[in-house]
Parts: structure tokens; sequence; C-alpha cells
């Protein structure tokens, strides 16, 4: 099965279940022992969840800015961050916490997963 690690770490860790492979580039934070996909012979086998902070198109510049600030500084709080690997849930980089890095970030998953879902003529329903 393939499916966010937060979703079944509960299972993880009472040793119910076993992780075979973490489906990111980098180890996972919250499961430091897993190995990647790329380190387990399946090189290139990246779908990780991940959650992003969206506004509406035209939302002023000032109002974006401060969106970020206040997401930043939430996910600096070592609290926050002990609560998120608690959950299985890794922080972005730094890099990727700004408007501009999470555009990237996002455009290069619409271009990785786009004809994927062109070939298998995927629908919204």
């Amino acid at each position: 099965m393939v499916i966010q690690a937060a979703a079944v770490l509960g299972q993880a860790r009472a040793g119910t279940i076993k992780i075979l492979a973490n489906l990111s580039p980098t180890r996972s934070q919250a499961l430091p022992g897993v190995p990647t996909s790329d380190e387990s012979g399946i090189p290139g086998l990246h779908a990780s969840g991940w959650f992003g902070l969206f506004a509406p198109r035209g939302t002023p510049k000032e109002i974006i800015a401060r969106l970020n600030a206040a997401m930043v500084q939430a996910l600096a709080d070592p609290a926050v961050r002990a609560r998120f690997a608690e959950l299985g849930l890794d922080v972005a980089s730094r890099e990727q916490q700004t408007p501009e890095g999470l555009a990237a970030f996002h455009k290069a998953e619409v271009e990785k997963w786009w004809p994927i879902i062109k070939a298998a003529n995927i629908k919204v329903q």
C-alpha cells in the first residue's frame, strides 16, 4: 500500500505494520530508520504528500507577506515542530517556506504528475 506515513505512524511505531520505503527524496525525520525509495533500489519513485497555504489570485502582496511571515514563525516554533514530528509530518525547508518556493514546488509537482494523469485518463469527479 502507498500511503502517507502520518496515517499509519501509530501502527508502525507499535510494530503492527512495517514501512518498507519512504517515497520522498530524503529520509523522514519522523521515521529516520526507514530508507528512501532511492536507497531501496527504486530510484526516482517520489510521491510525497504535502500541504501548502494558498490565497486567492489577486491577493495583495502585503497580505501574502503577512500570511507567509506568520506561517514561517509558526513552523519555526519548537512545539509545533515537535507536534508535527509526533504526527509523522516533516516541515518543508526554509527555502520552500516562501511564496516563490511553494510556487516552484507546486509547478514541479504539476509537471511531474500531469503526464501521468493524462496517460491514465483520470478525470475529476
